[in-house]
């Protein structure tokens, strides 16, 4: 393969593809509790849905360019295990959050762990280069 980073490219896909789940995980809430277009609010049921999409739209604007950074400088191989990583944890945040509140926090915290280790696996490279 000519191109150079598979892992990140392929974990890059996963990445966007469960934001796409999350997506249709709304729509499917829409239909059944009733929330039509273009409100957002609805009954709690729907309101978790709804939160759980946007959180993850909110996290990808810090996971993916950190994976990318700990692609390029850390390991290829190691980013596309973080995106494994990161994306079982949206899984079982997104599957908690529709159940109850207090059950979206280890889904959440295992993808924030995926995040903080891309970041700052790929920083403290980069600051130990700098240093040495």
């Amino acid at each position: 393969m000519d191109f150079p980073y598979p892992a990140a490219v392929l974990g890059t896909g996963l990445v966007i593809l469960i934001y796409v789940w999350t997506g249709l995980t709304v729509g499917k809430a829409r239909k059944a509790h009733g929330v039509d277009y273009p409100n957002t609010v609805g009954n709690d049921a729907f309101n978790r849905v709804w939160r759980a999409h946007q959180n993850t739209l909110e996290a990808l604007p810090q996971f993916i360019p950190s994976l990318w950074m700990f692609a390029v400088i850390v390991s290829d191989l190691w980013a596309g295990a973080l995106a494994l990583v990161w994306a079982v944890g949206r899984i079982l945040y997104v599957q908690g959050y529709a159940q109850a509140a207090d059950k979206r926090g280890t889904g959440f915290m295992i993808s924030l762990l995926a995040t903080a280790i891309a970041l700052f696996g790929s920083m403290g490279v980069v600051i130990y280069q700098l240093l040495t």
